[in-house]
């Protein structure tokens, strides 16, 4: 059966190419790695740590003002809310 035995070797050339590939995949995942951890703390000291707590700090202190706003802003709408039904209902 030739097409059987053609299938056989396609798989077996398929299998052969694909651990050749998978060695020069892993090579190269080492190459990088090693690299990165060659370069990491000089990588890591350019990034900017201070400004981007400083401005991160900032946005949270805006944001919580601005909530603070809104939850008094509707605080005080629902008092008069309230108010008036009680008006209304003459309470």
């Amino acid at each position: 059966m030739p097409l059987l035995r053609a299938a056989g070797k396609g798989a077996r050339w398929a299998g052969v190419a694909g651990y050749e590939g998978a060695k020069v995949g892993a090579k190269a995942g080492r190459r990088g790695a090693s690299w990165v951890a060659d370069k990491s703390e000089d990588l890591w000291d350019r990034v900017p740590a201070e400004e981007i707590g400083e401005s991160i700090g900032e946005f949270l202190e805006e944001a919580r003002d601005r909530i603070s706003d809104t939850v008094e802003s509707e605080i005080k709408d629902l008092r008069k809310a309230i108010k008036r039904q009680r008006r209304k209902l003459g309470v």
